[in-house]
């Protein structure tokens, strides 16, 4: 009898340690997932903040900066500053709303084939120092890109031609769309789909390549340049032998539980809103929701590397927590400390250039100018990071000062000839609101 209550003592005593120790991983892996809390808990004036972010918005939408917008601010990994703004389009019939998902353009580097690449850097698969042919091989018998190397490159200083206009091999002079490369009606040869209704030639991506294989090459200076973002998811499906959308899913999204963070939200069934872009003229001849607004990557089908992701504000969130805690999100390391540190340094300030790897950085003498020369805002930390998106989107992590800020809107409706996001700096004087209101200085 004594033995057998022996044994039930230490087996009652493991279960409270399993439980004990089970308790504390769980609190491990929650401590730094994003929750909300009152700005005011951060030392923040909530008044201040709400007035100074209201006056800008409701500005940019009178002066037709765009319709509507939405911002989500986190600091030390508290969202203190959730908003929509406005309206989907200028008649005012759908109100944005906090699950509205968007179109995030250029952010779609750092959110899609970025994330990718550190991670084959941390496992031995990409050595940013050799040259860029040494794993895409048609390079190799290129001779002004041969000796490129992935560093030069993602921090634009490969002197690559900025852009190329992909569409023009597609449209005939007359406005009509050539049926060799697009076609209204899936077959086994045309299955990528640019639109509704619109299906692109399976191997048009092989004479985007040959195109990019072509295209001059300048001095090595900053020269930003989009070109290689089209080549990097093809790169990685040839790395990792999946395919560069599951990978992205499987490795990233999925795990940070970002799940509405992907490609052609118009085939997935998302409960949520999709805010419009541009009312197009020149291709789909349509409004355009839920397919990519970039026309490069809506000729790959809409999954690219130089834009095609969309996300809610949250989703975004997540992954520029991750990226401002180096790596990690969770309890779960996605990618190292170091490498992270590395991707987000500046490469060449010699050279003027602000750029790190992939990731965007403030203007080499940032804190030195005022809101209207500065890039982002002034009081952003030297080590910040972020991106921003030719539909009106932003995104920028501030580790120096615990901060992540979202920024989305669709500046591009009705046309992307609407500039004001630019001309009143919109963007940044928002994200300054977030440094200047702390409750102390009142």
């Amino acid at each position: 009898m004594k033995n057998i209550t022996t044994i039930l003592i230490c087996l009652f005593s493991f279960v409270l340690k399993a439980q004990e120790n089970a308790s504390v991983d769980l609190n491990l892996s929650m401590a730094d997932e994003l929750i909300y809390a009152h700005p005011s808990s951060m030392g923040l004036d909530p008044t201040y903040i709400h007035i100074k972010v209201d006056s800008i918005i409701t500005n940019g939408i009178k002066q037709e900066a765009f319709p509507g917008a939405q911002i989500l601010v986190a600091k030390e990994g508290k969202i203190i500053f959730h908003k929509a703004y406005g309206f989907h389009t200028y008649d005012s019939l759908q109100p944005v709303g906090l699950e509205d998902i968007y179109d995030l353009a250029s952010v779609t580097k750092i959110i899609g084939p970025l994330p990718a690449i550190m991670k084959l850097v941390d496992e031995g698969k990409l050595d940013l120092d050799k040259p860029f042919s040494t794993y895409w091989k048609p390079w190799q018998k290129v001779e002004n890109k041969k000796d490129l190397t992935l560093r030069e490159i993602l921090a634009h200083q490969a002197g690559l031609t900025p852009y190329i206009v992909f569409l023009n091999e597609v449209i005939k002079k007359n406005g009509k769309i050539k049926r060799r490369f697009v076609r209204t009606v899936p077959t086994n040869r045309f299955k990528y789909e640019a639109y509704d209704g619109l299906f692109v030639k399976n191997n048009f991506n092989r004479k985007m390549y040959r195109l990019i294989d072509r295209s001059s090459v300048g001095e090595k200076k900053y020269r930003y340049s989009g070109l290689t973002f089209l080549i990097f998811p093809e790169l990685i499906e040839q790395l990792t032998g999946q395919s560069y959308e599951y990978y992205l899913e499987k490795n990233f999204y999925l795990p940070l539980g970002a799940t509405t963070l992907g490609f052609r939200p118009m085939t997935k069934n998302y409960p949520n809103n999709i805010v419009p872009t541009e009312i197009d003229t020149l291709f789909r001849h349509t409004l355009t929701r839920g397919w990519v607004h970039d026309e490069n990557a809506s000729l790959l089908g809409g999954v690219s590397g130089n834009a095609g992701l969309f996300a809610t504000a949250t989703d975004l969130a997540k992954v520029m927590q991750m990226y401002m805690q180096y790596g990690s999100y969770g309890g779960k390391r996605y990618i190292s400390e170091e490498t992270i540190k590395g991707f987000t340094q500046v490469q060449y300030p010699e050279n003027d250039n602000r750029r790190s790897l992939g990731f965007d950085k403030p203007s080499l003498n940032n804190s030195e100018l005022s809101l209207k020369d500065s890039y982002p805002a002034p009081e952003v930390g030297n080590d910040s990071f972020g991106h921003s998106g030719f539909t009106g989107t932003f995104v920028w992590a501030d580790p120096e000062n615990q901060l992540v800020y979202i920024f989305l809107s669709n500046r591009v409706y009705p046309s992307r000839e609407h500039s004001n996001i630019y001309t009143l700096n919109i963007r940044s004087a928002v994200q300054q609101i977030f440094y200047q209101g702390n409750l102390a200085s009142d």
